[in-house]
């Protein structure tokens, strides 16, 4: 097996690190409604812009919350300041989001979600064209204009309408970021979606998996296809509204950056590679890995280097100090990364315990290593290396016996083919560094 090299790094050179980019707050308002074939939802076509990531994307109608957008409490029917921000688990200011978010919909798409003074949603479509195009463009002046438009007609925002849904942050490393809480209703009776012919210059009703899908030829976002992909399990409108309401707890969504065969992704919070991304690169400079090629040599710390193995084989872990002698643990059997090696191998430790390495394995780990020993350590036992102890122990809940090795300076658990579980890892782990896949953090 030939040794990839890789930037992947937990401290990699280059310059100091530039100042964080700024993250703006921002809204969005999912629009729902019952077709034919089932539920759909709104997209509009951004404009192109030299300047925007977005430039040409299919979006959900929304935007930066603006400063002015808490003057639209004033307007506001059904929901008010206190319980806004508990549902959205802020302080306070959570009436600010569902405010944008109604006034971006009906800047970009011409849907207010507004009712009368009988508690009825407004009909726009009722209106004379020129009428609703006047309050629409003197909405679009700002806050204010959204303010005496609904004062004049007698109109109050229905802030009830809205469901709160996602919570998502743009990963770091990008040119913008925005953290953005998005909201889902139900398309409101007698009106009709006109894009704003700026911001966006065309609109569709689809089903959600058909936008999601490649063959809709459509550009999303990360968070838009994920978005739709979610959506796409609830059969109507109600189901989903439904849905949305009863959550008790919405969790923030923050995909990383990574390097990998398909080129530089966004790498969201349920993927494999997502703990290790974190750890590896929390500024987003995209230099970490999603997919674990064979051979590929990952830094993992300053006493942790992994080398990938086939894949029908498992990755092995070098585990040691700088300037001293390391351990090598399960170093995979077809073939031998003895360029990653980041110095003199002492040991060669395995995991299972009753593991045989074949005779040609251990020719060949020998031969590069003549001085290393093979170690089968008991359960209790102490490993001390230059700048480096391990603990070890057995592996909880196995019906073959199996050590695990702790990594003490790192809190880092080796669990080899055991399926560790955090329930079962050791109190002092903090990782979970396992023969095959990523190493991932032990929730607390």
């Amino acid at each position: 097996m030939n040794a990839k090299p890789s930037t992947t790094a937990a401290t990699p050179p280059g310059p100091a690190p530039s100042l964080p980019r700024p993250i703006r707050v921002a809204a969005s308002l999912i629009l729902l409604r019952d077709g034919a074939g089932g539920m759909e939802v709104l997209l509009l076509r951004r404009a192109e812009k030299a300047d925007d990531q977005n430039s040409g994307a299919s979006v959900f109608p929304g935007g930066v919350v603006d400063a002015h957008d808490r003057r639209l409490h004033l307007m506001c029917r059904g929901l008010d300041d206190a319980a806004a921000s508990a549902r959205l688990g802020l302080p306070e200011g959570g009436l600010d989001y569902y405010a944008a978010a109604v006034r971006e919909c009906f800047e970009e798409a011409g849907v207010l979600f507004a009712s009368d003074a009988e508690g009825r949603l407004v009909e726009l479509d009722g209106l004379p064209p020129s009428r609703l195009e006047a309050m629409r463009h003197a909405a679009e002046q700002g806050t204010d204009a959204l303010l005496a438009m609904c004062e004049a007609q007698g109109w109050r925002l229905a802030m009830d309408r809205l469901a709160y849904f996602s919570h998502w942050l743009t990963p770091p490393g990008m040119p913008r970021r925005f953290d953005t809480r998005f909201f889902i209703a139900q398309m409101p009776p007698a009106q009709s979606v006109k894009p704003d012919g700026r911001e966006t210059v065309a609109h569709m009703w689809l089903k959600p998996a058909e936008a999601a899908h490649p063959r809709s030829g459509l550009k999303l976002m990360n968070v838009t296809r994920r978005t739709l992909e979610e959506l796409a399990g609830f059969g109507s409108a109600a189901d989903c509204m439904a849905h949305a309401r009863a959550l008790t707890r919405i969790v923030l969504n923050m995909p990383r950056l990574a390097d990998g065969p398909a080129g530089r992704r966004a790498v969201n919070i349920d993927e494999a590679a997502y703990d290790e991304i974190g750890h590896l690169d929390p500024e987003g400079k995209g230099h970490a890995h999603y997919a674990l090629e064979p051979g590929l040599v990952t830094r993992l710390s300053a006493r942790v280097v992994r080398v990938a193995g086939a894949a029908d084989s498992q990755h092995g872990y070098f585990v040691g100090g700088e300037g001293g002698h390391w351990a090598w643990i399960d170093p995979p059997p077809h073939g031998l990364a003895r360029d990653a090696a980041p110095g003199q191998v002492k040991w060669l430790l395995w995991t299972a315990a009753g593991m045989q390495p074949s005779a040609a394995a251990l020719d060949a780990l020998r031969s590069a290593w003549p001085d290393a020993a093979v170690l089968r350590p008991q359960p209790g036992d102490t490993l001390r290396l230059a700048g480096a102890t391990l603990h070890v122990s057995q592996a909880a809940g196995q019906g073959e016996p199996a050590r695990q090795f702790l990594l003490a300076e790192d809190r880092m658990l080796f669990t080899g083919r055991a399926a560790v579980s955090a329930a079962h890892a050791t109190g002092d782990a903090e990782w979970i560094a396992p023969a095959s896949g990523f190493i991932f953090r032990v929730p607390r």
